[in-house]
């Protein structure tokens, strides 16, 4: 049976595309705790930036580095497999990345070894267990936070996608890639801003949340806009590897099964 499975060039591409889409998922909210400053990482003048009152630089938490192919791969999926395709993994994704930070929780309250406490006192760490349970022991209402906005983002990703592409069929994939992005990406930041650092116990004002929202928002779409060329070259890999006329029946079906 598995050999059957994985000869078949749909069920390997949806295997692989899945990987990564879960992978990246993943991997953006294990680093997301780490906030880096852009204008130092790429060696410009700080950037400061006045709304509402609030001002700042150019600061984000790690995970947004690898958001950019989470969309990317939404929109693949969305549109070869279709909205149950990326709802199914998307629900997926969202149960492990539960199951992972549970076992997180967990392993932080293992006793530690005592030799392994000290091991990194000369690199500046003078207790490891208090460095792991502030890397991996993320808010509660961060984690609540995150994960309902990813999925009510990915759910509207795929509306909005769909129903840019049943007005400009196949052509403009660079639209419905974009402007479902930019609309889906609206509300995840929103949503993740107000349930972590409004609801939570930081209780951010109002003009402070919208302030690093708009900040965030706005670097986000332009990731969206320049990661473009990325999108169309998978999208040549995989035309080149299923066939066009593959290709063209599964992207029909996705369209059909919505």
């Amino acid at each position: 049976m598995p050999d059957t499975i994985l000869k078949s060039k749909v069920n390997r591409l949806f295997i692989i595309l899945s990987g990564f889409f879960i992978a990246n998922a993943l991997i953006a909210e294990m680093i997301g705790g780490k906030i880096f400053s852009l204008e130092e990482t790429l060696g410009i003048q700080p950037i400061n930036w006045s709304i509402f009152g609030q001002s700042g630089t150019l600061q984000f938490s790690a995970g947004i580095l690898n958001w950019p192919f989470v969309f990317i791969f939404t929109d693949i999926i969305n549109e070869y497999y279709g909205r149950k395709g990326v709802k199914f993994l998307s629900y997926m994704t969202a149960g492990l990345i539960i199951y992972s930070f549970a076992i997180m929780y967990g392993s932080i309250h293992l006793a530690p070894a005592g030799f392994w406490l000290v091991t990194n006192v000369n690199n500046g760490v003078p207790n490891m267990q208090n460095a792991y349970s502030a890397i991996f022991g993320q808010g509660m209402w961060i984690i609540m936070g995150s994960i309902t906005a990813f999925l009510v983002g990915q759910i509207l990703d795929v509306s909005v996608f769909h129903s840019i592409k049943k007005v400009t069929g196949e052509n403009k994939i660079w639209l419905r890639s974009t402007g479902s992005t930019v609309i889906s990406q609206l509300i995840d930041t929103l949503l993740v801003g107000y349930i972590a650092f409004v609801l939570g116990p930081q209780k951010w004002s109002m003009h402070l949340f919208f302030a690093v929202s708009i900040v965030g928002y706005t670097y986000k779409v332009l990731m969206a806009i320049i990661f473009t060329p990325l999108l169309y070259f998978v999208h040549m890999a995989i035309e080149n590897y299923l066939g066009k006329d593959l290709a063209k029946l599964l992207k029909d079906k996705a369209i059909m099964s919505n």
